[in-house]
């Protein structure tokens, strides 16, 4: 690998054609068949409906869940994407075929049981409803996203294009286009000032997809929801580049546990054994899942157990600090398999200090929020393109 000085993101691409982000209906045909992806507002998840995506993933595709940045599970090579929508629709996991992939919404992962200053899983739950409920909404571009964070700062400085965030136990800020503008409104109208946003975001729009793409798209929201940028100070909203690991006191008793994922991705046999523990489940936006609400006993034994199959509870690991594009064979357009060479660089002690994000070609996919230094494959080696100073 050689370095150079950091390159410019590439600028934003073609927006005039339609959003063909995937979903559980739309599927992405890839270099290895089609990507079906599931929304999973703020990450919670059964342990039947994993079981059920564990199933999928085994008789349907190919035998893996990958974990996304935005909290949601996809599966790669999907055989048969009717006979997979049927089983989530069976599971709970498609509630409307209209708006499946409008239901992008981050929460915080460990609302209502470690920390936090309010518990946001009723705002996800309302927010989640409402969506669904508001036929105007399907319209929306499957990118945009949400985020409720429970005023410990999470997920807000995670670029999402509307959000609230509770900064006290009756009061939210309006976070629009990953930042706070000053507009505050009481926590119990939160929900319902979204959904007003989310349709003022429809108005404005007319091929961007995301509200920061919208020449002062910030302005004319706040402005349309009759706020103005208000006069509270400002909130500096951070992104949080890795989520908690290992062993979460509750501090009544009860223990989460949260488990990082080699590059994201488990096979259907962990996923099995996972939805097995039989406990609440939560997938982070740091591509780590959380299992809540053990007792301390069966906390060692799911540690016992799944740490030797791949689950991460070493906040050391070196795992913890890459992430990777999909590479070849999967991507048509990479020029490298990023996963492997990954894989062997880590095995042989040449990654260094700080998060690294490995990708095929100059897109970038999947490239987490924050410091990041880039290994960008070339056809020739891989460039690395570290942060700017």
């Amino acid at each position: 690998m050689s370095a150079n000085p950091i390159s410019p993101r590439p600028a934003t691409g073609d927006r005039s054609r339609p959003d063909a982000c995937p979903g559980a209906l739309q599927v992405h045909q890839a270099a290895d068949g089609a990507l079906a992806r599931v929304r999973l507002p703020g990450g919670a998840l059964t342990p039947a409906q994993l079981q059920v995506l564990a199933s999928a993933a085994h008789d349907l595709a190919g035998g893996e869940l990958e974990l996304t940045s935005r909290g949601n599970i996809q599966l790669r090579a999907v055989t048969d994407p009717a006979a997979f929508a049927d089983r989530l629709a069976d599971a709970g996991l498609l509630p409307s075929l209209s708006h499946e992939r409008v239901r992008n919404i981050l929460a915080s992962p460990l609302s209502g049981r470690i920390g936090g200053l309010v518990d946001v899983r009723d705002w996800t739950s309302a927010l989640d409803r409402g969506l669904c409920a508001d036929p105007a909404l399907a319209a929306l571009p499957g990118r945009v996203m949400f985020s409720l964070d429970d005023g410990r700062g999470d997920v807000s400085g995670l670029s999402a294009d509307l959000g609230l965030h509770a900064v006290g136990a009756d009061e939210v800020a309006l976070v629009l286009a990953g930042r706070d503008h000053g507009a505050r409104v009481p926590a119990a109208d939160g929900v319902e000032v979204l959904l007003a946003a989310a349709r003022l975001l429809l108005e404005i729009r007319e091929d961007q997809w995301r509200l920061h793409e919208i020449d002062g798209g910030v302005e004319r929201v706040l402005s349309g929801l009759g706020l103005g940028a208000g006069s509270a100070d400002t909130l500096d909203l951070p992104a949080v580049g890795t989520g908690p690991i290992g062993w979460l006191d509750h501090g009544d008793g009860a223990v989460t546990l949260a488990a990082g994922l080699a590059l994201g991705t488990m096979s259907a046999r962990v996923a099995e054994f996972l939805a097995a523990v039989d406990k609440p489940l939560v997938v982070t936006p740091w591509r780590s899942v959380l299992i809540c609400d053990l007792d301390d006993w069966t906390a060692e034994q799911v540690v016992r157990v799944l740490a030797p199959m791949g689950l991460i509870f070493d906040e050391n690991s070196p795992w913890l600090q890459v992430s990777a594009c999909t590479g070849r064979p999967g991507c048509g357009k990479a020029l490298a398999d990023v996963r492997a060479d990954l894989g062997a660089a880590l095995a042989a002690g040449e990654i260094g200090e700080g998060r690294q994000h490995w990708v095929g070609c100059e897109r970038k996919c999947g490239r987490p929020r924050g410091e990041v230094t880039d290994v960008v494959a070339t056809g020739d080696g891989y460039r690395v393109d570290r942060p700017s100073s």
